[in-house]
């Protein structure tokens, strides 16, 4: 699934680090997210919605969807 984490991260001016502490994850995690090694739980996606104001669907995108 495709995202846009990293981008958002860096547009609030977070680090991976950072990030992993706002969702209670580790940094591996945040950086398996952003390469796409990794889709988030429901739980995890309504965190990162929640944290940069935004809808999930304006994260997260199906790569399958044009």
């Amino acid at each position: 699934m495709k995202n846009r984490i990293k981008v958002l991260r860096a547009e609030h001016n977070l680090t991976q680090a950072d990030l992993a502490d706002k969702l209670d994850v580790s940094r591996q995690t945040v950086n398996a997210l952003e390469t796409g090694k990794y889709d988030p739980s429901l739980p995890l996606a309504f965190k990162l919605a929640r944290l940069f104001g935004m809808k999930i669907e304006d994260i997260f995108s199906d790569e399958a969807v044009i």
